[in-house]
């Protein structure tokens, strides 16, 4: 591709942790009952990197380690390479371009780092057209890029986290989404910083093939699962008022009772190895945990009573990457 006289644009958008009523974000769920989650961004964030002209579209997931250099036709395959950037350029009608991606978090972390890249693929595909939409509406869009256009079922919360930044409570309806935020004591914001491990197992998983996989079972309205999923909602309404109450008791307690939950919606959302991070982690003072995301392998993440300098050392042992944690106040970033 020859060099271009367009300006470079980025962006970046954070990763998030969802402290509680992670699923009920999902439709029909959401659009049929009242989906509630709680989650907070952190510093792991997904850039994106967009420059228009040449006469072929160079498009490249460094952190996945796949390259497309083609022409038009080759953006409407759908065959496993850099389908989400792909889907980016087509969903904006983009001319030849290169669009370069990357991120933080692990593939299949259950961070949400693939709704923080939708994020980061929006802003700059929207700053290339000119436009500068507000996070929800963002968020919104750069949900219909994953979950319509590139076909991979999902919810919202991702999005959001992503476009927002912060501590947030996100209401789901067929009405839309209601963003509140969560009034967080710094203080306490600091010490669950240091008190919280994010535990990336080394396992990744397909989140949406397990979210189809639940939701169908909704749909056919399987009384364990409309339950539990009910049950995470309510979890999340109370979750925002712990966070916001500095009580770390109470996080811990939500946090199992969430995960709980999580593990009556499907039979492999806690794996073996799961099992043991929590055991261990039970031995090192923890008040409670979760997966993040849909489960089935990806990151657990605990909030430690005790020492989490060894509680770390300990998940090391157990065969796991400690992430760093750091709260993103600030969403979406595009320059």
């Amino acid at each position: 591709m020859p060099p271009s006289d367009s300006p470079l644009i980025r962006a970046s958008a954070p990763a998030r942790l969802d402290f509680a009523g992670g699923w009920t974000d999902v439709a029909p769920f959401a659009t049929e009952r009242a989906g509630v989650v709680v989650n907070a961004a952190i510093e792991l964030r997904a850039e994106a990197e967009l420059t228009l002209g040449g006469d072929r579209y160079r498009l490249e997931a460094t952190d996945l380690g796949q390259v497309v250099d083609a022409d038009r036709a080759a953006i409407f395959e759908v065959n496993g390479q850099v389908d989400l950037l792909k889907a980016a350029v087509r969903i904006h009608g983009l001319p030849p371009c290169r669009l370069t991606t990357r991120a933080a978090a692990p593939p299949g972390s259950g961070l949400g780092s693939s709704g923080a890249m939708d994020v980061a693929l929006s802003a700059v595909c929207a700053r290339a057209r000119g436009q500068t939409p507000a996070p929800g509406a963002l968020a919104d869009r750069a949900w219909e890029l994953e979950a319509v256009e590139a076909a991979l079922p999902g919810g919202k919360q991702d999005q959001y986290a992503a476009a927002f930044g912060g501590f947030h409570r996100f209401d789901f309806s067929a009405a839309g989404v209601t963003v509140r935020p969560v009034a967080i004591p710094a203080s306490f914001a600091d010490w669950l910083a240091r008190h919280l491990v994010v535990c990336y197992t080394g396992q990744s998983r397909v989140s949406s093939r397990t979210i189809a996989r639940v939701m169908a079972r909704f749909v056919e309205q399987d009384a364990v699962v409309v339950a539990a999923l009910e049950g995470l909602a309510e979890v999340a309404v109370r979750m925002a008022e712990a966070l916001e109450a500095g009580d770390e008791r109470q996080v811990g307690d939500l946090l199992s009772a969430n995960w709980r939950l999580q593990q009556q919606l499907d039979d492999g959302i806690r794996t073996p190895a799961m099992a043991r991070m929590e055991g261990a982690m039970a031995g090192c003072g923890s008040l409670g945990g979760k997966a993040a995301g849909a489960g089935a392998g990806g990151t657990m993440f605990f909030v430690i009573g005790g020492d989490p300098v060894r509680a770390a050392r300990v998940a090391v042992e157990q065969g796991a990457t400690v992430l760093p944690l750091t709260w993103a106040w600030e969403g979406v970033r595009v320059w």
